[in-house]
């Protein structure tokens, strides 16, 4: 599906929109749902990765294909690992089977779980005999992507003797990690977090619980980027948010102060309003919220301002490299702009480019990244179906703050 976007009619805004539940603690709930079955879930994510891991988790035996799940592989990997009777193979997209899980694997066989690769060594598919696990400690390098310790301490409850996870080296991603020991916690599993150590105790039955999923701050990111693209003045209301998130993308709310936007918080709402104008280059560490770079990189090339983003060695194995895919699609609008392995470098860009076609690279933040520059001119995306993964509604919203959005 490919579509054309153009700018609002009216480019002071202000509109309403409730965005659906955080895919990150959803799949996080979704697992700790499978180990201890009195927990009860709402506003649980409609996108495509909840509903592949809900799915995945009610297999017992054959093939579980996760798509294009990052988040739903590795969790997943972990769970079948440490569920004596279960024998699965576990597989993905073509771009599934190219994203690394080596570390995690390693990890686990040293546990004394049972995983072979099916086609080439250190990437999915993977053959999965679920097993008892009683070793206790495992180490891991400290800078890998948040997912494969998270893995490995949802399961670590069910685990026989709990788990002890020591980090070697500087610690990434520090947030997620605190927000699936938050979760453990919160469902009543016992945890501590010191340096570079994690202990999860284990726990065969948790009391019955009822636990709500905050809304995905990811997803809020486009609209932080339209609201900071927008008027003087205008005003965007979302729902459902609170001040003390457990989501490391909730540093939005710091980070977009830079482009004129505030925020206020209400109760499970936050109002983001245009303030002022933004005109100074910005310069940022992403190491605790990567997810974000893409959209803060759009929205500067729309602001005609620099940035310089560092922290992003995650980012050349998410769905696609998206270091790279931003290079070519930023370059496409007319923005000057110079990648290392970990970081972003933007130039001011002084006009963009019209009618430009996105490519979005199987990657739904490809295409939800880009959309905002539509206030600043008008352009075309392809494959825009993709934001399915993560967001379904999202062209529907981009419709309610006047966005016109026309299937091509």
């Amino acid at each position: 599906m490919k579509l054309q976007l153009s700018s609002p009619s009216d480019s002071l805004l202000n509109s309403e929109i409730k965005i659906t539940g955080s895919k990150s603690e959803t799949n996080r709930l979704l697992l700790l749902q499978a180990l201890f079955s009195n927990i009860k879930i709402e506003n649980l994510s409609n996108s495509d990765d909840a509903q592949v891991m809900a799915k995945g988790l009610k297999v017992s035996n054959g093939e579980v294909d996760i798509h294009h799940a990052g988040t739903a592989m590795r969790f997943l990997t972990s769970y079948f690992a440490s569920q004596e009777g279960k024998e699965i193979i576990l597989t993905g997209s073509e771009r599934m089977q190219e994203r690394p899980i080596k570390v995690l694997v390693d990890a686990l066989r040293s546990l004394g779980a049972k995983i072979e690769y099916v086609k080439n060594e250190g990437y999915p598919p993977l053959k999965i005999k679920g097993t008892s696990i009683s070793v206790s400690k495992v180490s891991l390098p400290a800078n890998i992507s948040s997912q494969y310790i998270s893995s490995l301490l949802l399961v670590a409850p069910n685990l026989r003797n709990g788990l002890e996870v020591e980090l070697v080296g500087k610690i990434t991603s520090v947030p997620y990690i605190k927000m699936t020991l938050a979760l453990l916690n919160e469902v009543g599993v016992e945890t501590q977090f010191e340096e570079n150590l994690i202990k999860v105790y284990p726990k065969k039955e948790v009391d019955k619980a009822r636990l709500v999923v905050e809304s995905d701050w990811s997803a809020a990111s486009y609209f932080y980027s339209i609201a900071a693209l927008s008027e003087v003045g205008s005003r965007i209301k979302l729902s459902a948010y609170k001040k003390n998130s457990l989501q490391g993308d909730s540093i939005l709310s710091e980070i977009y102060k830079a482009f004129g936007v505030e925020t206020d918080f209400l109760e499970n709402e936050i109002v983001l309003r245009k303030v002022r104008t933004a005109n100074e280059a910005i310069s940022l560490a992403l190491e605790n919220a990567p997810d974000i770079a893409q959209t803060i990189a759009v929205t500067c090339l729309g602001l005609g301002i620099g940035c310089h983003l560092t922290g992003l060695h995650t980012l050349p194995i998410k769905e696609t490299d998206r270091l790279a895919a931003m290079k070519i699609e930023l370059e496409k609008l007319g923005g000057e702009t110079t990648i290392t392995g970990e970081s972003l470098t933007l130039l001011p860009c002084e006009s963009l480019i019209k009618d430009v076609s996105i490519d979005t690279y199987n990657d739904h933040r490809m295409a939800m990244a880009f959309a905002p520059i539509a206030l600043k001119t008008n352009l075309f995306i392809n494959d825009a179906g993709v934001v399915s993964k993560s967001y379904p509604d999202f062209w529907k919203d981009m419709k309610v703050l006047g966005i016109a959005v026309n299937k091509i």
